[in-house]
């Protein structure tokens, strides 16, 4: 029970690794907000209140409590209405996990503007939004002179880490949560916020075509390092009381691994002191590139 008593909102909390957060933190005591707005894989459809209440009342099942929101949060009014459902329902907002989102595959010189767009807002304005409302909101609690433990973990993925072919939107996206999460990281700090990311993979519905064409299915009694359970313990104890002394890093998750990402840092570097002339330039990177490690491939490449 280590977020007893916690109030959790999980955005794309319907489905997939959203649902598995939802449950796990429900398990461990929290009182949770459900937002989905249950539209298809490819973010197409209207919103529908099936799979959040569907999860609430799963919850509900286990004991715990939970509300269900279908607030887009890839809108202002909708983000502010997710942070409001908290409030309302439980009185305060403790950690925001901010998980849904969806594809638009497609080789970059195919990728449409529209496609583009749709990723984009989902994935990275869905992220900004729902935090910058829940950091006013523990920026006002903390200006009043309440205490404020909160926590913000933000999803990433491997591909904003490495890229990932056939994924330039969605690549792009994920880095620039990465980037958030570093800023809001630094920003919120003084109001008693951490804020940290995770890059999960699992098999959910974003997945499972790519998996079932690569991975056999876990035969029964094996462990199955694709589902998406096994992803939301390092995502609870994130959004836990226990992690206070953790902001603005990035953890891979995969089955049984947990892993500290190691982005980008200053590496070797070469100071003239003075304006470099073209020609020098090669040799000079070329030693420095000889001097650090190389970049793991993208997903996909080669």
């Amino acid at each position: 029970m280590i977020c007893k008593d916690r109030v959790v909102a999980v955005t794309g909390a319907g489905r997939g690794l959203g649902r598995a957060h939802a449950l796990e933190f429900a398990r461990q005591g929290a009182l949770v907000v459900v937002n989905d707005l249950g539209v298809a894989r490819d973010g197409t459809g209207g919103a529908a209140e099936g799979p959040a209440q569907d999860v609430v009342r799963e919850i509900e099942a286990l004991g715990g409590r939970a509300v269900a929101s279908t607030d887009d949060i890839a809108t202002d009014a909708g983000a502010a209405a997710l942070i409001e459902t908290a409030t309302g329902a439980f009185g305060r907002l403790d950690t925001l996990v901010s998980n849904a989102g969806f594809l638009r595959d497609r080789m970059l010189v195919n990728l449409g503007e529209d496609e583009w767009d749709a990723v984009m807002r989902v994935h990275l304005k869905g992220h900004f939004l729902p935090l910058k409302h829940a950091g006013r909101h523990w920026r006002a609690e903390a200006k009043a002179g309440r205490q404020v433990d909160a926590r913000v973990i933000n999803t990433s993925s491997g591909a904003g880490l490495l890229g990932s072919v056939g994924q330039g939107n969605y690549s792009a996206a994920k880095a620039g949560i990465v980037g958030l999460t570093l800023v809001a990281s630094a920003e919120l700090g003084r109001y008693g916020v951490t804020v940290n990311a995770i890059a999960p993979a699992a098999r959910t519905r974003m997945t499972e075509e790519v998996f079932a064409q690569t991975m056999a299915a876990p035969a029964e009694g094996e462990f199955d390092a694709m589902a998406p359970e096994n992803v939301s313990p390092l995502v609870v104890w994130l959004g836990s009381a226990g992690s206070r002394d953790v902001t603005g890093r990035v953890f891979e998750a995969e089955g049984g691994r947990i892993c500290v990402m190691d982005a980008f840092r200053h590496g070797p570097a070469a100071d003239k002191g003075a304006r470099w002339d073209p020609a020098e330039v090669g040799d000079v990177v070329r030693d420095l590139l000889a001097k650090a490690p190389a970049p793991e491939p993208v997903y996909g490449a080669g």
